[in-house]
């Protein structure tokens, strides 16, 4: 019985992936802008993680491979780039709002 309701929620997190990432690229089909301003924030993306691998020592200290821990220190790093980048849209955006 488990395993029947564990094949159920694959089915449904497969359809509620393919709604969540298919239904805006199904709009952005229409607005060719749209889909310009959707490819250049995948690019950007692609390039911090590019930046963020390159620059990843790869040491491990664990029984991971070296191209594990270079992944792991990768996502690290981008995740630290992006949250910097949220917080400091953030605080832009406030201070702009306070200005005018």
């Amino acid at each position: 019985m488990v395993d029947v309701g564990l094949f159920i929620s694959y089915i449904l997190i497969g359809v509620c992936l393919l709604a969540a990432v298919g239904m805006p690229l199904v709009k952005a089909f229409g607005d060719p802008d749209s889909l310009k301003k959707i490819g250049m924030g995948v690019g950007a993306l692609i390039v911090v993680f590019l930046v963020a691998f390159f620059t990843a020592s790869g040491d491990n200290t664990s029984d991971a491979s070296e191209t594990t821990a270079k992944l792991v220190g990768a996502g690290l790093t981008t995740f630290y780039i992006l949250a910097i980048a949220a917080i400091g849209g953030i605080v832009y955006t406030e201070i702009k709002k306070a200005a005018e």
